[in-house]
């Protein structure tokens, strides 16, 4: 069966501008917007994620952002299920369902239909890796994955010890690797007709100083005071994963000052932002946009039009 539902996908590194091309192309193409951020799902932790506001949402409809309690475990399994009916839902209404994201194992196992089976799992040898990297160490364990599974563990911060701890278990109970299951899922055709844009930065000095700027803005906007009032209401959970959050945790107890801990945000979210650039390299398909800002905006917007154009989406007349 022929895939059956356009899709248009806007990928790239945090702060590359995905948002604001998003609403863009939602306003040109009668679109409602899906994102694929697993951070912004979440509630609450507005600013540390970078949530649009209202006015950069324009008025376009924003799916799955603001959407579970953050004490709530969500899986990749979790978000494939919940985007795939709100993209159902945007195309039976007539409009095109646009996602937009930085986290490329959503956007990945989303695009590509990946099945999720039956969860294994166990919990003896759960413990057992989380009481390693009490002992080790978080980089220690990490590198135990990098060693068996390296492409999991590229996708993979090391400071995100549960899904660390969840890619080992997978490979030490199945004796296959997480990458491996992932390649086997990927069997069902995808229901979609896809366009996926990806921005990315000529000069990746534009990108980080574009990083750091908002950084800047998040901390005049009030990163600090939500983050600790965020701090003190909830247990750890893996929204506490957001950067923004973990490193400020060291400037509330004292042990950073607090230049200290938004120079670490930034550089935390440079990384961040080179790691995503690795991921989405090895998407296939992907179309990529340069935006280093040496052109004015509705140059760049005209040249994804021209690309979106050209893709199999517009073989249903949308816009």
């Amino acid at each position: 069966m022929p895939p059956s539902i356009p899709l248009l996908v806007v990928a790239g590194p945090t702060a590359s501008g995905k948002t604001r091309l998003a609403v863009e192309l939602a306003k040109l193409y009668n679109g409602e917007v899906v994102s694929a951020d697993s951070m912004q799902i979440y509630k609450g932790l507005s600013i540390a994620t970078a949530k649009p506001t209202e006015e950069e949402m324009g008025g376009i409809r924003h799916h799955l952002i603001d959407h579970i309690d953050p004490e709530t475990a969500f899986s990749v399994a979790d978000y494939v299920e919940q985007a795939k009916l709100c993209i159902e839902d945007i195309f039976q209404r007539g409009r095109l369902p646009i996602v937009c994201g930085g986290t490329g194992l959503y956007i990945s196992s989303l695009v590509d239909n990946v099945q999720f089976g039956k969860s294994v799992g166990s919990t003896q040898k759960r413990d057992e890796l989380r009481g390693y990297a009490e002992t080790f160490g978080s980089h220690s364990l990490w590198k135990r994955l990098s060693a068996v599974d390296p492409e999991a563990a590229a996708a993979i911060h090391e400071n995100n010890l549960n899904r660390v701890i969840r890619a080992l278990e997978v490979y030490e109970v199945t004796g296959k690797t997480l990458t491996q299951q992932k390649k086997e899922s990927r069997c069902a055709p995808s229901p979609y007709r896809k366009c996926i844009i990806g921005i990315t930065f000529e000069d990746r000095q534009v990108l980080y100083n574009r990083i750091d700027r908002r950084v800047d803005e998040m901390v005049q906007k009030g990163l600090v005071d939500e983050v600790f009032d965020f701090y003190k209401r909830y247990s750890p959970s893996t929204a506490y994963q957001a950067i923004g959050y973990k490193e400020l945790i060291p400037y509330f107890e004292g042990a950073v000052t607090l230049d200290e801990a938004v120079d670490k945000i930034k550089q935390e979210s440079r990384r961040y932002a080179k790691r995503q650039l690795t991921w989405f390299r090895r998407t296939e398909g992907i179309e990529w946009v340069m935006a280093d800002e040496k052109e004015e905006y509705k140059i760049f917007l005209k040249k994804v039009q021209n690309i979106v154009a050209k893709s199999e989406i517009m073989c249903y007349n949308i816009g």
